[in-house]
């Protein structure tokens, strides 16, 4: 988001929930599939790619 200069306030418009809700998303440890796909969506970044190419290279 830092990078995007995007702020709490329009990732949850754009996932649909509450800016409290985005903080209590940034105390998480981890996250379910579903909101992290929104999120993917929403800042068009592939999470999953970036944790896939993590899981290859820490075996």
């Amino acid at each position: 988001m830092k990078r995007q200069e995007r702020t709490p306030v329009w990732l949850a418009r754009k996932i649909n929930c509450r800016r409290q809700n985005i903080y209590y998303i940034y105390e998480q440890k981890s996250l379910n599939t579903e909101l992290l796909i929104r999120i993917s969506k929403a800042l068009k970044v592939d999470f999953f790619k970036i944790i896939s190419q993590y899981i290859s290279t820490s075996e």
